[in-house]
């Protein structure tokens, strides 16, 4: 269930899925075999959660963006790629685009704002 508020995020994430899927060539790391893999597996399966948001509610698909985002940011240091300055900016930066969409696409949710307001009220 996809809200007209939500709309662009989907499209944001689209479009960061499918850079980060293409981006070893287009940005010259991919002769880094672990960022190379990273990105094209997770980039195209970003890319066709948020084109293919079907099976999912939002809240769910954007908690699963939430985790990819912290895995690509963490994913250099991880992986053993964090030597390669392009490979790890891209990750780190792409990470951090997913999780904002994510954190933005959760706080439209009025469920998650309704929990978060009581738990605020009772401290």
């Amino acid at each position: 269930m996809t809200s007209a508020a939500t709309k662009w995020q989907e499209w944001a994430g689209f479009a960061l899925g499918l850079w980060l899927a293409v981006s070893p060539w287009l940005a010259g790391y991919s002769d880094n075999e672990a960022a190379t893999a990273n990105a094209a597996v997770l980039g195209l399966a970003l890319a066709l959660g948020s084109h293919f948001e079907v099976s999912l509610d939002d809240s769910s698909a954007e908690w699963l963006n939430l985790a990819a985002g912290a895995w690509l940011a963490a994913a250099p240091f991880v992986l053993g790629f964090s030597g390669s300055l392009v490979a790890t900016a891209n990750a780190i930066a792409v990470g951090t685009g997913v999780m904002a969409l994510a954190v933005s696409a959760l706080s439209l949710d009025k469920q998650i704002g309704k929990w978060w307001e009581k738990r605020l009220a009772d401290h």
